[in-house]
């Protein structure tokens, strides 16, 4: 890191100014996804950046530079896979009635939302095939956005997210630069790779030392590097995806926005192994409010170096706010988390 930094008030996304997080879980028989939406203040610039295998997304073309539309409404981040970008529509008609939106005519009424959205795959993992979140869900999280703290573990999206195998979940962390600039991410974890080394230590754990790390337990460890082997055998492409909002209260231009995004996967590489596969659809976006000065040479890299351990720790803290769920009565996936299969009673 070039200079000082410390987490915000919460350590979670919401630590920007006017940036609302709101989670819409559906875990009853047979369900396990869900919707977490971020909401920007008006005004507030968005970039994209998609890597691996198997992405699906909403409205990323609008944030390239060369576009027209300058501001972002939202992103919403949801499981269903290709269903899940449904939850995007109850986002955006809940938006319009509280008077936001891109202006298209002279009319106060003429006005779109502009909602980028990302989904990940948890198709079954509730029992029910199809029983993916839908635009209900998308206005239940939206309806639920709040400033400060932000739930975190198998909550909204991150509901049916899995980890190496093992349950994944949202997590979201924060930094204050030197400058005074705030950055924070919120990442829903649902990746191929593991977030942890072959001893089962979390990988990203030198970015976390203001956590309480567990020890896992060398026989625990084995089983499941077991189970996984075997587990890996039926992947089948496009079947994960971790998903990500970057957001900062810098001013940056969405050329900028797009290479902030871009820099945070990186906190992707730092926390989960392997990133970026045929199997993941990997994508981060990243928001800037314009609430501060615009930053460039060492305080843009600062910003861009601090956004990617934000995404790092965030995933640290999804993997450590997880927990298990049991097999479901209609047949649905069962998910150990972290701390259960892995470090069990070591602590």
């Amino acid at each position: 890191m070039l200079g000082r930094v410390q987490p915000g008030p919460d350590d979670a996304i919401t630590d920007i100014a006017g940036v609302l997080v709101g989670h819409a879980t559906r875990a009853e028989a047979g369900w396990l996804t869900g919707v977490t939406v971020v909401v920007a203040p008006p005004g507030t610039v968005g970039g994209v950046d998609v890597r691996g295998g198997g992405p699906g997304t909403r409205e990323t073309d609008l944030l390239d530079p060369r576009t027209l539309v300058d501001a972002v409404d939202a992103v919403v981040l949801a499981g269903g896979s290709a269903f899940g970008l449904a939850a995007a529509d109850g986002v955006a008609a809940g938006l319009y009635e509280a008077g936001r939106g891109w202006s298209v005519g002279p009319g106060e009424h003429e006005r779109v939302p502009i909602v980028p959205a990302a989904i990940l795959f948890d198709l079954g993992r509730g029992g029910g095939w199809l029983n993916h979140p839908g635009s209900v869900d998308g206005a239940a999280a939206l309806a639920a956005a709040r400033a400060g703290p932000v739930a975190q573990g198998a909550v909204g999206a991150g509901t049916g997210a899995r980890t190496g195998g093992l349950r994944g979940g949202v997590g979201t962390a924060s930094a204050v630069l030197a400058s005074g600039v705030t950055v924070g991410a919120l990442v829903v974890v649902n990746a191929v790779g593991a977030p942890f080394g072959t001893d089962g230590r979390l990988l990203a754990a030198h970015l976390a030392a203001d956590l309480e790390l567990p020890t896992p337990d060398a026989g625990l460890v084995e089983s499941y590097r077991a189970a996984r082997a075997a587990e890996v055998e039926t992947l089948r492409a496009g079947t994960a995806t971790t998903v990500a909002v970057v957001a900062t209260d810098a001013t940056l231009t969405k050329a900028g926005c797009g290479v902030l995004a871009g820099v945070a996967h990186d906190g992707f590489a730092r926390a989960l192994s392997p990133v970026h596969t045929a199997f993941d659809g990997d994508t981060v976006f990243a928001l800037a409010t314009g609430a501060r000065s615009a930053v460039e040479g060492l305080d843009e890299v600062e910003l861009q170096t601090a956004a990617a351990d934000c995404v790092a720790r965030a995933i640290v803290r999804a993997v450590l706010a997880s927990t298990s769920v049991d097999r479901t009565a209609d047949g649905g996936v069962a998910l150990a988390s972290y701390r259960d299969a892995i470090v069990g009673g070591a602590d």
